[in-house]
């Protein structure tokens, strides 16, 4: 069984036990998080949302925040004189899946 659940925004695949990568949010490592907007249940029977399942929510636990890789902005004016390098980490949170309750 499976579900697509929206976050910050963005929709993730979300199965038992496995992790999630998402942007990152206000909780803090080993804390519970509840995601009641979910868009997709499948598994035996499947529920599409219209927008939202009702009754559907997953059940997350906060493993940890990390950094994503550096994306490097390279602005560039040929003979002007003008370079400009800028980097970026994104910030993603960690999630691992415990549960996901079915209407």
């Amino acid at each position: 069984m499976y579900a697509v659940v929206e976050i910050n925004g963005k929709q993730y695949r979300a199965e038992n036990g496995k992790n999630l990568l998402v942007d990152r949010l206000d909780a803090a490592p080993g804390e519970s998080v509840v995601f009641e907007k979910v868009v997709l249940l499948a598994g035996e029977n499947t529920a599409v949302g219209t927008p939202y399942v009702k009754g559907a929510s997953v059940k997350a636990t906060v493993n940890e925040e990390v950094k994503g890789d550096k994306v490097v902005v390279f602005k560039y004016m040929p003979k002007k004189h003008y370079r400009r390098t800028h980097g970026h980490r994104q910030q993603y949170t960690v999630l691992t899946v415990n549960e996901i309750v079915g209407a």
